[in-house]
């Protein structure tokens, strides 16, 4: 498996992230309750990227508790993308991922922080 590793950590800038203004990512599902994403890091076609976003807004609207926030996304890639998908979902946290090229994303929506990878 190719791949690449990346170390994330909520709060803090990523080197080589993507800034979300150069990504045109937004939580369009609805764009009234869920913040636009701030994307930090991503390595994905921009339709998965618009895709995971989605998703993830979804959820917020759906789910107030993080670990089912994280589930309702994971399933969710998996079913659309493929398995095997992960997916923290958090305000504070560490990370250090390898992931599958071309399948990885970190992004917030307002405080809550998402990272997804697929490996």
């Amino acid at each position: 498996m190719s791949g690449s590793t990346v170390d994330t950590k909520p709060g803090s800038d990523v080197p080589g992230s993507t800034p979300a203004s150069t990504t045109g990512v937004t939580s369009s599902s609805h764009a009234n309750l869920i913040p636009k994403a701030i994307v930090k890091n991503v390595d994905m076609s921009d339709e998965m990227q618009q895709a995971a976003v989605d998703i993830a807004s979804d959820a917020m609207t759906k789910y107030t508790v993080e670990k089912d926030i994280a589930a309702h996304v994971k399933k969710t890639m998996d079913t659309r993308f493929g398995p095997t998908w992960h997916a923290v979902v958090g305000k504070n946290y560490g990370s250090y991922v390898t992931h599958e090229t071309k399948h990885f994303i970190y992004f917030y929506l307002g405080q809550i922080a998402f990272l997804l990878w697929r490996a």
